[in-house]
């Protein structure tokens, strides 16, 4: 399977006989030969029986439940969504990608998608980001060998974190993801200025450190 970018908006995919692709509902813009389109349901990782249930209602509020199709058959399928930036990443099986849901536009489907808890990466601190960031409770991690298409506002940057840049310090409200071992902390400097609305509004940063890759988008507008 082909996935790569017609333009920055757009994602052109080659479907053959066999492949199938996971795209947001509602995000095909058009499309050539004989595929067909069917519902697709995310997997909730980790969380069975009643545990299922609670995470899926928590997701649904959180906005990490998002409707999923299955593109097959043979042909090209041309995605976007809002007049969205499409950004491409590339997993070789050695880490996971990091990403909201809502940020997901679509990936091969032999790539893996499980829903985590944030309080399981970094305990009250990982709430508190999430609450912080906008991401709510949950996230989403993306396994495996393959392609993935992700969304933001105004295009991505790529940083690499580890040796010389043994950390990164990203607005909370520019970042998008990250790729690999890398562990994500939120850092609150609050002065007296801040306070009385006079600080520079970068109060909370977020802090990554490990090894991999994070992207931030160029813009501090919320999904």
């Amino acid at each position: 399977m082909a996935m790569e970018l017609e333009n920055y908006k757009v994602l052109k995919t080659t479907i053959q006989p066999g492949q199938r692709v996971v795209a947001r509902q509602g995000s095909m813009l058009y499309y050539t030969g004989d595929v067909t389109f069917t519902p697709y349901s995310m997997s909730g990782g980790g969380m069975p029986g009643a545990g299922a249930i609670a995470g899926a209602a928590g997701r649904m509020m959180q906005g990490e439940h998002v409707g999923l199709m299955v593109a097959e058959g043979s042909g090209t399928v041309y995605f976007g969504r809002n007049g969205l930036y499409v950004q491409v990443i590339e997993l070789d099986g050695t880490g996971a990608l990091t990403v909201e849901a809502e940020r997901l536009l679509a990936y091969e489907g032999n790539v893996q998608t499980s829903i985590v808890s944030l309080s399981s990466q970094g305990g009250v601190r990982g709430a508190v980001r999430g609450a912080v960031t906008g991401q709510g409770m949950f996230t989403t991690q993306v396994t495996g060998y393959g392609t993935v298409a992700v969304l933001s506002h105004g295009g991505t940057v790529s940083m690499t974190v580890g040796g010389a840049k043994p950390q990164v310090v990203v607005d909370p409200q520019a970042y998008v993801g990250h790729l690999g071992n890398i562990t994500v902390d939120l850092s609150a400097q609050v002065g007296f200025r801040d306070v009385v609305g006079r600080g520079s509004g970068e109060a909370m940063q977020l802090k990554l450190s490990g090894q991999g890759t994070v992207w931030v988008q160029a813009s501090e507008k919320k999904f």
